[in-house]
């Protein structure tokens, strides 16, 4: 049951910033929920390695590194769903249009977790 409310809170968030930003979706909210999964699945695999390999920058940033990292994240969930033909029609043009999503992102997706309590909380 908390996989399915996390991948929800993840295609409300993602749902909202791509339309907030304009990263080329589509609209569709069954695509969504795949992008949600693709998205869980980056997030769970292949950041935490990206972090740790990052991490003076992270430091030396102090902490600001982190939306670069977020970018990144947001980047390849777009790149992966477009490989598997799921709701994009294009990768955004701008690097800074991937910058702004991924702020938009956390803050969204940090209010919804906050707004849904957790067991171990």
């Amino acid at each position: 049951m908390k996989f399915i409310v996390r991948i929800l809170i993840n295609a409300v968030a993602l749902g909202l910033t791509f339309w907030i930003v304009d990263l080329c979706w589509n609209g569709e909210v069954l695509p969504l929920l795949i992008i949600a999964l693709i998205f869980g699945l980056v997030n769970a695999l292949v950041r935490p390695l990206l972090t740790i390999l990052t991490c003076p920058l992270v430091i030396l940033t102090l902490g600001l590194f982190l939306v670069i990292i977020n970018a990144l994240m947001l980047w390849l969930t777009i790149r992966l769903s477009m490989a598997f033909g799921v709701g994009f029609t294009c990768v955004p043009e701008f690097f800074w249009n991937l910058i702004i999503g991924g702020v938009v992102l956390s803050l969204i997706s940090g209010l919804a977790t906050a707004l849904v309590k957790d067991d171990r909380e």
